[in-house]
């Protein structure tokens, strides 16, 4: 048989990679085969081209290069240099940001060296001066108390994580919430959607240093023109955190007050999910910013990953095409076509629709917890998360919400007559399942009943309506 350049590439690596480790192969091999066959709705997740998978796998991965473009402090970063530039071109054109910087290796890394550059930006300290001359040997021991109480002691407003914000926002369990004394904006009780003059008087009261919007569960868009006014009148700087919803941003489908980049001081993102890259991160700024954010490497970031940048300037290639705009809309149409499938059969969804990528189902209607329903639709072959939906009498463990997104299904081409039979295949599942009992007969929040007949139906259907829709077509590995 004969094979196509993508099949030769991926068949050649596992070979190779089968002839040291053949269990790595497998469970590589593996991997493609599970995500070919399961209905993915996981709202962070998608499916990189066979291009951008490519680039990370090859000799940048042996590189040192501390520092940035021209200033690195290892010799012989030439290449690196190349691809580093070329992926905050892209970057900068496609999001018409002023400076871009590419090496975080993640979402929270991007928060971070935000945060830092915010805060070396914003705290008047003589101590955080000297270091940031790098006269770090000059500092007393009394200039690294007073530089920890002032850089510790600052504050932030952002989204709680029960209304759809996310741990990097200030949460006690990431660093985020050791750094700052946070306080959270939710929203409305009614509504669930954001109660703007809730979130000013909030910031009047505790005039934060930084607000932060942005979200990972909150299914509608958020206005980030009224967002920057709120901080502009208490003074503080305002970053957005758009990882799950860079793709549509990118697409232009979401745009003037729903696009942060012209409103934000400070952007962050992932450069996976709806954008459709490998995974990492990216800051976007304007001028005033950018020297302290190029300074994200050594301030919080180990050495950047050069194959990775690599990948991600391949990816926002391909975001600069005009079919990825295409893509974008799609993404949103099939959200809502999903969430219209639900309602119509009874589901309850937090804010009642979509406007994004993402739709957040409260199961507590099916008499089950978050946890409950995510397993049970994964024993049908559906892959979900289970996410918190406001006022969460179950919190943020068992949860009584689960969260589902159209990006990888619409990737492998999927439409609104299929998001209409997912629908149906989520409601068949939840309806079927009944939470379980622990070995004291009291109810458990984690046990569920469903009848394996039912969930091997469900998987059954589930494959055939993916069957249409081959993953990675271009891929072949027997």
């Amino acid at each position: 048989m004969s094979h196509n350049a993508e099949s030769t590439a991926f068949r050649s690596a596992l070979d190779v990679i089968r002839a040291v480790e053949p269990r790595v192969a497998d469970a590589i091999s593996a991997e493609l085969a599970d995500q070919r066959e399961s209905l993915k709705l996981i709202a962070s997740e998608n499916y990189a081209s066979p291009a951008t998978l490519l680039a990370m796998g090859n000799w940048f991965s042996d590189k040192y290069a501390e520092g940035t473009v021209g200033r690195r402090f290892y010799a012989g970063c030439q290449n690196v240099d190349t691809v580093e530039a070329l992926a905050a071109e892209h970057a900068k054109e496609l999001f018409g940001a002023a400076h871009a910087y590419v090496q975080p290796h993640s979402g929270i890394d991007a928060n971070l060296v935000a945060f830092w550059a915010i805060l070396a930006d914003r705290v008047e300290s003589p101590a955080l001066k000297k270091a940031q001359k790098r006269q770090v040997n000059d500092l007393t021991e009394a200039d690294w108390f007073a530089l920890r109480r002032e850089l510790g002691n600052q504050r932030m407003l952002g989204m709680s994580l029960d209304a759809g914000g996310h741990l990097t926002h200030g949460f006690r369990p990431n660093i985020s919430g050791k750094m700052f004394d946070q306080r959270s904006y939710g929203t409305d009780p009614a509504t669930g959607l954001i109660d703007y003059d809730r979130v000013a008087e909030a910031a009047r009261e505790f005039t934060p240093l930084i607000l932060v919007a942005g979200y990972s569960a909150y299914p509608r868009k958020v206005n980030f023109r009224i967002m920057r006014e709120i901080a502009d009148s208490v003074g503080a700087t305002f970053m957005v955190d758009m990882a799950h919803f860079a793709g549509l941003v990118a697409g232009k489908v979401f745009t003037g007050d729903f696009d942060p980049v012209p409103h934000a001081h400070i952007v962050t993102t992932t450069t996976h999910k709806s954008l459709r890259g490998p995974r990492g991160g990216m800051v976007l700024c304007g001028p005033e910013l950018a020297d302290q954010v190029d300074r994200g490497c050594p301030m919080v970031l180990g050495g950047p990953l050069p194959h990775v940048m690599a990948a991600k300037a391949v990816a926002l290639a391909e975001a600069r095409r005009p079919d990825f705009a295409d893509y974008a809309r799609r993404i949103v149409d099939n959200a809502q076509a999903l969430a219209d499938g639900l309602l119509r059969r009874g589901a309850t969804l937090v804010t009642g629709g979509t406007d994004n990528h993402l739709v957040l189902i409260d199961v507590s209607g099916y008499g089950l917890t978050g946890r409950q329903a995510e397993q049970a639709l994964l024993d049908s072959g559906i892959v979900t998360n289970r996410n918190a939906v406001p006022q969460d009498p179950n919190g943020a463990w068992y949860t009584s919400g689960i969260r589902i997104g159209t990006p990888a299904l619409t990737t492998r081409g999927l439409g609104a007559a299929e998001m209409d039979a997912t629908a149906e295949l989520i409601h068949t599942v939840l309806t079927q399942t009944s939470a379980g009992t622990g070995p004291d007969g009291a109810p458990s929040k984690a046990k569920y009943v469903l009848d394996p007949a039912t969930a091997e139906s469900v998987g059954k259907q589930a494959a055939d309506l993916l069957t249409p829709f081959p993953l990675y077509p271009e891929v072949t590995l027997a």
